[in-house]
């Protein structure tokens, strides 16, 4: 058994911020492979079913985000796993928007969140890490993440969601590489290498060059002279 985790706070006013797009993850897996419905569980709520051959527990801490290793320190102990059991989808600062990188363990890098859950299981988990990009300066991130994805967010926001349902199954399965490939599939999708207007087009045969007639040589002339004639011309 493994328990995926999604970041954010609870409540309909944080819905939407940049910060919890760790739960619309889970949500969205959820969906997309038909878990069971959700209830609260270890300070939490939490959703069963499978990935593949593997059993699922799905869980979204409603703690608040700086105290998220309460709920899944809990929820670990209770099913007798360990850390390396426990994948959390979380928002990433330090990736642009669209992007999605996996890391094993590590620091936390001053994510709240993931300061709780080094304080209560340690570092030794996996983590999704979902890149909402940076405001630009380290005064203006705490109003950055508890804000609204804009609209423009809407379109790379649900290729990265629908790519983590997709790759899902490969998480569970510890295919970090086909789970990536899933998400970088809805985010850049391949296109054809030849479009119509594309195609190498045949070159035009070179015009030969006009055949010019044939000039005919002229006719000898009749020779009218007489013989005593051509006699004298012979000797001059």
């Amino acid at each position: 058994m493994q328990i995926f985790v999604g970041l954010g706070n609870p409540g309909a006013k944080y819905a939407h911020n940049r910060h919890n797009i760790g739960f619309m993850a889970i949500d969205r897996i959820a969906e997309e492979h038909g878990f069971g419905p959700w209830k609260s569980r270890f300070q939490g709520l939490v959703s069963e079913g499978r990935l593949g051959n593997d059993k699922i527990l799905l869980l979204k801490p409603q703690t608040f985000m700086n105290l998220s290793g309460q709920s899944i320190g809990e929820a670990m102990r209770f099913y007798k796993l360990d850390s390396t059991d426990i994948t959390v989808f979380h928002d990433e600062l330090d990736l642009a928007p669209g992007k999605l990188r996996v890391k094993h363990g590590g620091g936390h890098a001053g994510h709240n969140g993931l300061r709780s859950i080094h304080d209560h299981i340690g570092p030794h988990y996996t983590r999704v890490r979902l890149g909402i990009g940076h405001p630009g300066h380290k005064d203006r991130v705490a109003a950055y993440v508890l804000h609204d994805f804009a609209k423009s967010d809407a379109d790379w926001l649900d290729d990265v969601m629908r790519g983590c349902a997709d790759g899902a199954p490969d998480l569970a399965r510890g295919d970090t590489g086909r789970f990536l490939n899933a998400v970088a599939s809805r985010v850049n999708p391949p296109r054809s290498s030849t479009k119509p207007d594309d195609r190498p087009r045949a070159k035009p045969d070179a015009p030969k060059p006009a055949l010019r007639p044939e000039t005919p040589e002229p006719l000898p002339k009749e020779d009218t002279r007489s013989p005593l004639q051509k006699l004298v011309d012979r000797f001059r």
